[in-house]
């Protein structure tokens, strides 16, 4: 989404907002909304969370206070809420109720550590009619429901409908006839524990942690025909068997007797025995197809019409409700693993331990292994065979930050200087000395982990081995005790075997008419002016041995010689861009503080000298040809710091036409929009790799820039790309000055190479990120700075052994910003299993979301987004599916489940699956999706977890003292209340949602006027108060601000607000607009997916 827009003036209600074309507001005023785009999974859009389908009765529901746009553009008859509207507290995505159902006591929790794991057979539920909601009511006094009197253990299942509860079943029971029989594939488990006669549920060795649902939907046969008619929509859903479940779901209120019951009381089902103890209550299985009716459909989908046709008077029975209480939820995983781990500080010297979520707070002690900040795996079992890895098709990959930055407690790598001598190495596959090595015959010779491969120890560096075969100095070493560690680099790993110089930044400023009229210019001058003083430096240095150069340009390039010596600055003028060279070599590149009179005046200058020009058009290609050109003839490496404005339509190398084409999304075409429209820049980028000259690009579009071709130099030269769409001075000056701040002052590595090397089995044989590879295992970087992150993909080329483990090395060889250089290592030591269990019980869903973002961002440029889409799905299912298979206690086809650290796998691909890349609405450009693109694909796992699920914060609910954010909650807008204040963000943007019922109080506290009404929608910046309030939440902005790559701007939202459709957008739990569905949807979708793979 592009939020960077300033809000535009209000129009009318439901008009088109001039920066969000197509949205329209959703019934506020009485008007349709846009009809939403029909579900990718029509199916499951009939039974959506939260709604009964039940006549109206008595009074009709007050019209809702905040709304959505209605499913279809056609207004619901006179005192009937269309589709998609809701009021406060109601749940979204279906058809509203006069009365809302409650939930039992039964659904408080999800389940303890302690429950015992049991799988039981599916038994047929003995004949017999319902009961009534009064014998209904008495059997649930009688049952053993978790926080009841009784002692059993609470169900650990997530069940689709209320958790531990027959509620729903009593409004669900067909009111005449017996069940018909099932149809063999579809036996549904009763897991009430009744002790059928002659089936007793066996106890099984416990699986894999996991969690359980039951689906609404089976995707099955049709059932039989019935006496009576089932109602579309109705069906039974089994409750999961217990396998131990963390997450908890709140306290639930209790259905009172008789609630929702329609038809002729009849006599229960023969209950054959009293229930055992331990054994949780389950719901019978699913009836076939039925489904109730959806948005966008004319009818329940085929199989469905037919119910209707049976004889038998109609019942309004309300339909099967998943309960999104009863579904993993990502705010209770990340809470509960802040709580069991953020305490204790992580060691690192065992081997394939996995750490604890990127969402929590924890110190790392290196004891051995690289700290998870450096690398962090998609799993740390990996399985010993090429076939076991196939069968699971869990991605074995790593996300390694190489020089990502650590908080202050932690120690940076300690620097080891081994002299002339340089780095001891394997001399068969050049691996570095570490402490995976192991050492032999009394210490002359060590082993590689890595090849196994014998090598002498230099005499110099010999020491003596103690009773353990670990060497008496082992803890003195960095190399032998650290996972991560510094060595100085010898002249022979620097270019022409010549030790580098310090490396240089060039600022080169487009001068054209755009860039002079928006104030820039000014304003980048200005901030220059302050900025050259905090170049990085080396440790303890007084100064930044970083030299500085200046060009500006629009078709032509102005070089400037800012040299100590003159008075004032000299301008050089290149107009020929076909032939690029560079005018001056002495007095371009220079130290800061020796010229800095010089480049004062030079800053004072720039915006006057072009004050009144009238250019228009701009070059952008042989700029970096420019500044890369530069930096060669002053033989260093360097950073072009590029300020750019327009498509670059002169006539030049690299020259552009606007190709935007909103025609070719959803076609075969749509993966052109991606790939850039000329081979120039990715010629010139490789020239730039060559020489070591890393580009970052800001651009400050009106319009269409091309983002796709304009990224390539960046992109390819580990630099990174700034959008400030319509900039304006006072609303954007805040963000760019502090990204650029940031841009300028952060560890940057030049001129690097990393090369990443396994112990024999596996090896490296994918890479993403901002990089160039020449060759199939050498990435090599311009430049790499502490927010980049490199990920790489491994493969099995041989059987690996579960008692030597496998082991990665990652070696960085990089210039230091003081041009040092310098070899960065990072080790560390995986398991190797035998067990499907094992590798599902070792899984990091983070980092399996970041690797499968990034894979589905490349494969746009070459596939249409819809097969991209398709190959997520069918691997996350093929994921789950084998884990039902192989690790899971057998059950009943009519649940889900999941393994433990994979049970937000769904969540979170759904978020990918609807990210403006993937699937766009109308709103999103182009550039935009470009831009996202090349962003995520160096993107960290923190920086992904919270981008596709953002945090919503409520601000009013904790206590004005404390210091600590306030708990999280769901992104779904059935758990926005309008009495509160909530803050969102997702790492770019930041928005602050005001409800229209908040009180006066509050209103004043925050944003100083009276009235809710008076809050300026859109407003970027809050204002400075002295109450305990606002600054509690100024605070909060401000760290949220300090954790994040980018500057996030402020958005404040008004409920029901037009712009409250963009903040909706990151409401990433509910149904899009632009067609993406529902978390719930979804994960009915991928259970019809995993089914259809198990039969």
């Amino acid at each position: 989404m592009n939020v960077n827009q300033s809000a535009p003036p209000v129009p009318p209600f439901g008009q088109n907002q001039p920066i969000y074309p197509g949205y329209h507001q959703s019934s506020y005023g009485g008007q349709p909304g846009p009809a939403v785009p029909a579900a990718p999974y029509g199916a499951y859009n009939g039974p959506v969370p939260g709604y009964q389908q039940t006549p109206l009765q008595g009074v009709p529901r007050a019209p809702p206070s905040s709304g959505a746009p209605p499913a279809s553009t056609a207004q619901a008859p006179c005192g009937q809420t269309p589709y998609g509207q809701f009021g406060q507290g109601d749940i979204q995505n279906g058809p509203s109720s006069a009365a809302q159902m409650q939930r039992l006591p039964g659904s408080q929790q999800f389940g303890s550590p302690l429950a015992p794991v049991v799988s039981q057979p599916a038994v047929l539920q003995p004949y017999g009619p319902p009961p009534t909601s009064a014998q209904v009511t008495a059997q649930l006094a009688g049952m053993q429901i978790s926080g009841a009197a009784s002692q059993a253990p609470p169900s650990s299942g997530l069940g689709y409908g209320p958790p531990t509860s027959l509620a729903s079943a009593s409004g669900s029971f067909p009111n005449s006839g017996p069940y018909g029989s099932y149809p063999q594939s579809q036996a549904p488990s009763l897991s009430q524990a009744q002790g059928h006669p002659g089936v007793q549920p066996p106890l099984r060795s416990a699986p894999p942690l996991a969690s359980s649902f039951t689906s609404p939907a089976s995707g099955g046969p049709r059932m039989p025909s019935m006496t009576g008619p089932l109602p579309p929509g109705q069906g039974f859903g089994s409750l999961p068997v217990n396998q131990p479940n963390h997450v908890s779901s709140p306290p639930a209120h209790a259905l009172p007797p008789g609630t929702q019951m329609t038809g002729p009381p009849v006599p229960p089902p023969p209950m054959h025995s009293p229930q055992q103890p331990g054994y949780q209550l389950q719901q019978n299985g699913s009836f076939g197809p039925a489904r109730g009716p959806q948005p966008n459909y004319e009818s329940p989908y085929p199989g469905a019409s037919t119910f209707g046709s049976q004889p038998g008077p109609p019942q309004p029975l309300p339909p099967k409700r998943l309960d999104p209480d009863a579904i993993p939820s990502p705010i209770q995983v990340i809470e509960d693993d802040r709580n069991n781990r953020g305490s204790e500080p992580f060691v690192t010297g065992v081997r394939g331990q996995v750490p604890p979520l990127v969402t929590t707070n924890f110190l790392v002690k290196d004891q051995g292994n690289a700290s998870p900040r450096y690398i962090r795996c998609t799993s740390y079992n990996i399985p010993c065979t090429s076939d076991m890895a196939k069968q699971a098709q869990v991605p074995l990959a790593a996300v390694i930050k190489p020089l990502a930055r650590l908080p202050p407690e932690e120690a940076s790598p300690y620097v080891v200087d081994h002299g002339e001598s340089g780095p001891l190495r394997c001399n068969r596959c050049k691996a570095y000395m570490c402490p995976l090595m192991t050492f032999i015959e009394g210490g002359r010779r060590f082993q590689c982990s890595f090849c196994s491969c014998i090598n002498d120890v230099p005499p110099q560096y010999f020491q003596h081995l103690d009773h353990t075969g670990k060497r008496v100095d082992a803890y003195d070493r960095p190399e032998l005790s650290l996972g991560s560690y510094e060595f100085l680099a010898t002249v022979d790993y620097c270019k022409n075997n010549k030790f580098p110089s310090p490396p240089a930044f060039i600022f080169m400023i487009d001068v054209s008419y755009n860039a002079i009229r928006t104030g820039l210019v000014r304003l980048l001058c200005e901030e220059l002016k302050s900025l050259l003083d905090y170049l990085p430096r080396e440790g303890g240095a007084e100064e930044s041995a970083i030299r500085v150069g200046f060009v500006t340009y629009n078709k032509v390039l102005h070089f400037y010689n800012v040299k100590s010596s003159l008075a004032q600055p000299q301008m050089m003028v290149v107009s020929d861009v076909a032939d690029m060279f560079v005018p001056l070599l002495d007095g371009f590149l220079v130290n800061v503080n020796e010229s800095r009179a010089v480049i004062t005046s030079l800053l004072d200058q720039i915006p006057e000298m072009f004050a009144d020009t009238r250019e228009t058009e701009t070059v952008f290609a042989p700029v970096i040809q420019a500044g890369m050109e530069a930096l060669k003839a002053a033989e260093c490496a360097g950073k072009l710091f590029v300020f750019h404005t327009s498509l670059p339509i002169a006539e030049a190398p690299g020259k552009l036409k606007n190709r935007d084409d909103r025609k070719l999304i959803n076609t075969d075409k749509e993966k052109t929009l991606f790939q850039p429209q000329t081979g120039t820049y990715q010629t010139l980028a490789k020239d730039c790799v060559a020489q070591g000259c890393c580009v970052d690009l800001f651009l400050f579009p009106n319009q269409y820039v091309d983002v796709a071709t304009l990224s390539v130099v960046p992109q390819l030269t580990g630099g990174s790309v700034y959008k400030y769409a319509c900039f304006q001075v006072e609303n954007d000056q805040e963000r760019f000055l502090s990204d650029l701040r940031r841009d300028v002052q952060k560890v940057v590595g030049f001129d690097a190479v990393m090369r990443v090397r396994t112990s024999t089995g596996i090896r490296a044989v994918d890479f993403f990120g901002a990089f160039y590879m020449s060759n199939t295992t050498d990435v090599e970087l311009a430049g790499l700075d502490e927010d980049k992150t490199v990920t790489v993909e491994f493969k099995h080329d041989d059987r690996l052994n579960e008692e030597s483990g496998a082991l990665l090395q990652c070696a960085l060889l990089y210039t230091s910003c003081a041009g040092q250089r310098r070899l960065r290592i990072h080790n560390l030591a995986l398991n190797c299993c035998a067990q499907l269990a094992d590798l599902y019980r070792n899984c990091e869903t983070d980092t399996l979301i970041n690797y499968m973002a990034k894979f589905a961002y490349r494969g746009v440029l070459n596939s249409p987004v819809k097969t991209v889409r398709d190959t997520l799905i069918t691997q996350c299912a093929q994921i789950l599916a084998c884990y039902r298979k192989n690790c899971a206690s057998p059950s009943s086809a009519g649940q889900l489940i999941l393994p433990e650290c994979m049970k937000l796998l769904p969540v979170y691909l759904n978020c990918v699956l609807k990210s403006d890349v993937l699937q766009p609405g109308a709103e999103v450009t182009t550039d935009d999706r470009a831009y996202v693109r090349q962003l995520v694909s160096c993107m960290d796992v923190a920086e992904t977890n919270v981008f596709f699920y953002p945090r919503l914060l409520p601000l009013t609910k904790s206590p004005m003292d404390s210091t600590t954010e306030p708990p999280a909650v769901r992104a779904s807008e059935e758990r926005l209340s309008s009495g509160d204040i909530y803050l969102l963000e997702n790492g770019l943007n930041l928005f602050v949602w005001v409800g229209a019922s908040v009180q006066q109080g509050v209103v004043q506290s925050l944003f100083n006027v009276s009235s809710f009404s008076q809050i300026t929608s859109g407003l970027s910046v809050l204002p400075v108060l002295d109450n305990p309030l606002s600054k509690k939440v100024r605070g909060l902005i401000d760290s949220l601000r300090a954790q994040r790559m980018r500057y996030m701007k402020l958005i404040v939202v008004k409920q029901e607000d037009k712009l409250e459709m963009l903040f909706k957008h990151f409401l990433v739990e509910d149904k899009s607009l632009s067609g993406g569905a529902s978390y719930v949807d979804f994960l009915c979708h991928m259970h019809k997916e995993i089914r259809q793979l198990l039969s």
